[in-house]
């Protein structure tokens, strides 16, 4: 009996090592996080002694410290937190600054950006709590200055001169130019404009570039330091929307300009403005017309000290490069067009060879060289997978990153700039995710890597060799691994019978038999991807799914990003249409693919385009799903902005238009004949609260049962340990019932 007793005793033991540690939402969403404390906005310093990151704190992971690490090897170094500078005092952030940082997904305190000042690798700026500060890498350590500014409103996209010598900043809306030189200790801050206001700001990014085209920045220096090419903003004529930030204590009311699908958008101009003197010259464009110029989508100098532009219409079927020589009339460089859009994209870089610049045209986005003079366009890579985008251009040719694996995998590759082969940058491996930063001379990459799983790590690599230099980073919960969710891969038909849909399942792991229940991740809006063998954030929160006894697919349907342009324009002209038949189908053929799943107890789980596929699967009498979770969803598209909504849907006409009519959510609540939980909070700035209210006000006209949760002033993405984990425990406790229940 005892040798019974111990062989059962072994086998327990060895039963329970080989089942995962039981994971909770509370560890999920704890300090220290599962991944570790990932370094963020790492950069090679200019002269390329260190490498810099935003680091989260030791006591406290949502407040971010600036470090650095030599870029040699070696240990990190804290350079300064925000606590050793505020004295206890509490960080203070105006409206303006918490609706910049949320156009950045910045949910974190303390230190949240900065920039190396000067080519020296001596000093670093940042802002912080409405002040600008210079840390200097002295022998004896780093040290720390508040500048001597005058108080008032906050400093603003402080960014120094290529020398160093000084900087700019935006206050009140107005720019201005502070000397930093040695020889100058005592100067004054120069005022470059005057005029502006609350309506009028120069220097900073409206909202639709923030949000929408991915320019969070509205000015920038010469190369020689001597001048800027600064946007001004006017949003006097962009509508007013009053947002009611909703506390338990009170509400506050706060107004936003925003300019929603068909309404009138900010008029933004460009400028070149002297440094010293203030003079300025306007950068004249299209003002009228069906060509006419809407938005500014990048910005910048050439090396010939000459600022071009580049610039969509509305409809952004037309995305234009534009110079401006002194002197002289504008000269469009080249000219990019597509019948649905054109993507947005940072890929131009002077070489000895003509401008480094992507297109779609051929099909899958491609890297061509433009000659300046002519506009001719020579092809450079011939990938069969897109270019996602360059990285840099040195002495050893174009380094990019590529897509692979249908879409699933991304990798660095360099070419030679008068073409033959792209070679893969060492480190490749399949099932990875790999993109890089480089130093000015692209001699050497700051890569990160990630892989399913497994958290992103940098690492310091020199062109032309094979070793790399492991940046040091905290390392993950030792129990992550024990979490480990190696998915199954299944590639599943979309609605046209024909096209390729990527997808991952994770079976349920409760070690129960039977028919389980599944929850589907899908997002399903274009310029976004699920399906990838990167690190995935969600991975701790689908592992304990599992646990639970659910299988999880996650899901592309067609119009997601990282694919061909076919795949990648589906919602040309339609929401609502192509990837919810893609999404139906998929779920259809997941029992047949996958045994066990049980397709009576199918959940869906979405957040902002995501959370209206989500509600809008539900608002189906065809829908094959028993309950869904909705965050932040867009109801009526009439109220998204004019950039993202346009681009897609054209004009709405008032709603009016079939485009924004078929994607109406309120007008389909009388379809929902199952379980449906609506998250929003109320601070949201992005998708406004006021898109729940329309759908929560349809459902309650049309009879229909419902669930509903809301953040009091919470901002789309729902940020903070406490709110998350409350976020989450609703979720879960909704799957539970509507899924698990009764079975």
């Amino acid at each position: 009996m005892k040798l019974i007793m111990s062989l059962l005793a072994a086998c327990a033991t060895s039963a329970a090592l080989a089942q995962p540690a039981a994971l909770s939402l509370e560890r999920i969403t704890a300090d220290p996080p599962l991944a570790g404390r990932l370094p963020r906005q790492a950069e090679i310093s200019p002269g390329g002694q260190w490498v810099s990151f935003l680091r989260p704190s030791q006591a406290d992971s949502e407040v971010l410290e600036l470090w650095a690490q030599p870029a040699t090897g070696g240990e990190p170094r804290k350079l300064v937190a925000a606590a050793d500078l505020l004295g206890g005092a509490e960080q203070k952030l105006s409206e303006a600054e918490k609706m910049a940082l949320e156009r950045q997904r910045i949910s974190q305190r303390g230190i949240t950006g900065y920039q190396w000042c000067g080519s020296d690798d001596s000093a670093l700026l940042f802002p912080l709590s409405g002040d600008l500060y210079v840390v200097r890498l002295a022998a004896a350590g780093p040290q720390a200055q508040k500048l001597a500014l005058d108080a008032g409103a906050p400093k603003q996209e402080p960014r120094c001169a290529p020398d160093g010598r000084s900087l700019a900043y935006v206050q009140g809306g107005n720019l201005f130019v502070l000397p930093l030189a040695p020889d100058a200790a005592g100067a004054q801050p120069r005022q470059l404009t005057m005029d502006g206001s609350e309506t009028l700001s120069w220097g900073l990014a409206e909202f639709i570039a923030a949000e929408e085209l991915s320019r969070q920045r509205g000015y920038w220096w010469s190369r020689d330091g001597k001048s800027l090419l600064a946007l001004r903003v006017d949003d006097a004529g962009v509508a007013i929307k009053t947002r009611a930030q909703i506390f338990a204590d009170r509400t506050t009311m706060t107004e936003q300009r925003y300019p929603a699908a068909g309404e009138a958008n900010a008029q933004v101009a460009a400028f070149v403005i002297d440094a010293a003197s203030g003079q300025r010259r306007e950068l004249p464009l299209p003002r009228s017309g069906k060509d006419r110029a809407e938005y500014i989508a990048r910005a910048g100098w050439f090396d010939d000290g000459t600022p071009w532009l580049q610039w969509f219409t509305r409809d952004q079927k037309r995305l234009t490069l534009t110079e401006f020589k002194a002197a002289s009339v504008p000269r469009d460089v080249t000219v990019e067009t597509d019948a649905a859009w054109v993507e947005v994209h940072d890929d131009l870089i002077e070489t000895p060879r003509g401008l480094l610049w992507s297109s779609e045209a051929s099909g899958r986005r491609q890297l061509l060289l433009v000659d300046r003079a002519s506009g001719a366009r020579t092809p450079l890579t011939q990938q069969p997978e897109a270019v996602a985008h360059a990285v840099c251009v040195g002495a050893r040719g174009v380094v990019f990153a590529a897509a692979g694996d249908l879409g699933k995998s991304q990798e660095l590759f360099v070419m030679p700039l008068a073409g033959g082969k792209a070679l893969p940058v060492p480190g490749a491996a399949p099932r990875q995710w790999r993109d890089a930063k480089a130093d000015g001379a692209c001699g050497r990459l700051l890569v990160t890597r990630s892989a399913w799983g497994q958290p992103p790590h940098l690492e310091l690599r020199s062109m032309g060799q094979d070793a790399a230099i492991v940046l040091a980073g905290d390392a993950p919960d030792p129990q992550l691994k024990s979490y480990a969710n190696t998915p199954q891969v299944l590639q599943l038909a979309a609605a046209d019978g024909r096209t390729p849909l990527n997808a991952f399942f994770f079976p349920a792991r409760d070690g129960r038999d039977g028919k389980r229940p599944a929850i589907v991740l899908a997002y399903g809006g274009p310029g976004a991807q699920t399906v990838n063998w990167g690190w995935g954030r969600d991975m701790p929160l689908i592992a304990y799914w599992q646990q639970r006894g659910y299988g999880v697919m996650t899901l592309d349907t067609r119009g997601m990003a990282h694919r061909d342009r076919e795949f990648t324009r589906a919602h040309q002209a339609a929401f609502g249409n192509v990837e919810v038949a893609d999404l139906f189908a998929a779920v259809r053929q997941l029992p047949g693919r996958v045994p066990g799943v049980d397709p009576a107890r199918i959940g869906f789980f979405g957040w902002s385009y995501g959370g209206f596929l989500a509600a809008r699967a539900m608002l189906d009498g065809d829908t094959p799903f028993a309950a869904a979770v909705a965050v932040a969803p867009v109801t009526d598209w009439t109220l998204y902005d004019t950039a993202y909504t346009e681009r897609y849907l054209g004009m709405p006409d008032g709603g009016k238009a079939a485009n924004y009519a078929g994607a109406n959510l309120p007008s389909r609540a009388a379809l929902l004949a199952g379980p449906l939980l609506l998250v929003h909070g109320t601070a949201d700035d992005n998708v406004l609260f006021e898109h729940t209210l329309r759908l929560v006000e349809a459902l309650q006209t049309a009879g229909k049962t419902f669930d509903l949760q809301i953040y009091p002033g919470k901002a789309h993405g729902i940020a903070g340990r406490t709110a998350r984990l409350h976020l989450y425990r609703t979720m879960d406790a909704f799957f539970g019932r509507h899924l698990q229940t009764g079975h």
